[in-house]
């Protein structure tokens, strides 16, 4: 799985010991923890994010609504020389994040306990090449999380299921007022019997207007599009 991605073998430590922390989780905001189940679901899909060139060149990622660690945490054990910051608001959950850091060596990923909006405006603002997203929400809501993180340049990029017409439209009607644009949606299989998931890339092409970010919570309650 590593070398499909270029990690090099002796970080395969790293890895292994991720899966056994998170195993031994039971407070994990996860319902997926046995080390074969989160091999693929978690640290496999994880890693699909590499394929997407610019992940692989980032040396800033913030990982928005991080849950328990994915993709943060592989991605900062696969890419050392990167900073990953995993943006959690739950406070246990971010606890669970350092727990899981530590034990992983992960010295470069740092849970930060606060939400996207508030980072945004703050010291997250346009601080990263690349933000990351995983199960959390419709692109319309990621992408006016991602616009005051991201630097002139930086992308979005968002793990995503079966593509959804409706969806992908009115992200792109958010992204065009907020400063993206649409790069790429990829179909990736991250691991055998993995189908219907698709990264979405979404390039940051123009300052983001003075606006945003709203305060928190109404990119959810009220969608730009």
């Amino acid at each position: 799985m590593l070398a499909r991605y270029g990690v090099p073998g002796e970080r395969e430590a790293g890895f292994d010991a991720l899966l056994s922390a998170l195993e031994r989780s039971d407070d994990a905001p996860s319902t997926v923890r046995e080390r074969a189940a989160a091999l693929g679901r978690h640290v496999a899909d994880s890693l699909s994010g590499l394929e997407i060139e610019q992940l692989r060149a980032a040396r800033t990622i913030a990982d928005v609504g991080a849950g328990a660690g994915f993709p943060g945490l592989p991605l900062a054990l696969a890419l050392p020389a990167a900073r990953v910051d995993l943006l959690e608001s739950r406070a246990r959950s971010a606890t669970v994040i350092e727990r899981l850091a530590q034990a992983a060596g992960a010295v470069n990923a740092h849970a930060v306990t606060t939400r996207a909006e508030q980072w945004g405006a703050a010291a997250g603002a346009a601080a990263y090449d690349v933000v990351t997203a995983r199960a959390l929400a419709v692109l319309a809501v990621l992408a006016e999380y991602a616009s005051p993180l991201l630097r002139q340049g930086g992308v979005l990029i968002a793990w995503k299921g079966a593509r959804d017409a409706d969806e992908e439209a009115a992200g792109a009607a958010a992204a065009a007022r907020l400063g993206l644009e649409l790069h790429s949606v990829r179909a990736v299989m991250p691991f055998p019997g993995a189908h219907r998931r698709h990264l979405h890339v979404f390039e940051k092409v123009a300052p983001t207007p003075a606006a945003f970010p709203r305060r928190a919570g109404m990119a959810r309650k009220r969608p730009l599009a």
